[in-house]
């Protein structure tokens, strides 16, 4: 998957019925069939048993659903969706455009992404019928806070045509990255709108996966955390419920425990004891406001933000370098 503000690759893609998940940090996209949710633990237990055998954790997965969901089984897919998000996974739903989930199954859902038909991206630019259902899907998802997901892109009008409907992740034969990782394609700056203009994009559209533990977890649990990958800037402590408990910026933590003692008086003990108050956003907050916020405490600016859905549970974090750019870059 590519960003089409970077460039970077910022997430895989594996099939559901893979023995292994594989490893790394970057976020994994997997498809997961509505029957499969519907039916509860039991059907769900093989995903969360492959998670726990790759060593990656539910907030580092998104879970893409798709395929018919009946009228009587739309409480129960609702309740299945409810009890991944608590467990940590995001939340997708694929096939947009061309599937048979109604959209106010959709919103009531409320996803973190939707993927749309690549049934429907191929058509565009070519048909104007098509384009404009794309374009007002892709407006939809943005005005219910999600992310939007345009597969197969094989040409540069194409890709032209979705990003010029503020579609921001692509992916696609085109958009393969050669061997240094990086992009060959030119990618297109989306015009922004007034509204952009002014506030810049909501933080949901710079949202990048939290790297979380539960409330109680260790410190010593927390610097394996950080020692996995060396762009983790923070770690949220999160409840039972995925609602932020506290934030562990990377260098003070790290600074803590590096100390002469630090390690024998903090390794066994609950990390909550170091960790800052957690500093949320909802969703929906434009970039100039959330900068607002990041900048009310001086000694903390640069810590993470915490991104939080309507019921408080944490859904990311946001970077203020990225706030920064995004409120300076094409935007202004």
């Amino acid at each position: 998957m590519i960003d089409l503000e970077t460039g970077g690759v910022i997430a895989l893609h594996v099939s559901p019925d893979a023995a292994e998940l594989g490893s790394g940090t970057l976020p994994l996209l997997l498809d997961l069939p509505t029957h499969m949710v519907i039916g509860g633990s039991a059907a769900l237990s093989p995903l969360h048993e492959a998670l726990r055998r790759s060593g990656r954790r539910p907030r580092e997965v998104i879970v893409k659903v798709h395929g018919p969901c009946a009228d009587q089984d739309r409480k129960a897919l609702l309740i299945g969706l409810d009890g991944l998000r608590a467990i940590g996974y995001l939340i997708g739903f694929g096939g947009l455009g061309v599937g048979s989930l109604p959209m106010e199954l959709i919103i009531e859902a409320a996803p973190y992404l939707i993927v749309l038909a690549p049934e429907l991206v191929a058509r565009v630019p070519e048909d104007h019928r098509r384009a404009a259902a794309g374009e007002s899907l892709a407006t939809l998802a943005r005005g219910i806070g999600a992310h939007v997901l345009a597969p197969g892109i094989t040409g540069e009008a194409q890709l032209a045509t979705v990003r010029s409907w503020g579609v921001r992740l692509a992916e696609g034969p085109l958009l393969r990255p050669g061997p240094d990782g990086r992009v060959r394609v030119p990618l297109p700056v989306r015009k922004p709108s007034q509204a952009d203009m002014m506030l810049g994009p909501r933080v949901h559209e710079l949202l990048l996966p939290a790297v979380s533990l539960p409330a109680a977890a260790t410190a010593e649990e927390v610097v394996e955390a950080f020692g996995t990958e060396p762009s983790i800037t923070s770690v949220i402590l999160v409840d039972e419920y995925q609602r932020p408990e506290g934030s562990l910026d990377r260098s003070r933590f790290l600074l803590s425990i590096a100390g002469r003692y630090g390690h024998a008086l903090h390794g066994k003990k609950p990390a909550l004891r170091l960790a800052d108050p957690p500093r949320t956003v909802p969703k929906t907050t434009p970039a100039i406001a959330a900068m607002q916020v990041a900048g009310r405490d001086t000694a903390r600016v640069y810590d993470d933000l915490v991104v939080t859905d309507e019921v408080g549970r944490c859904m990311g974090v946001v970077r203020v370098s990225d706030l920064m750019r995004a409120a300076t870059g094409p935007y202004r």
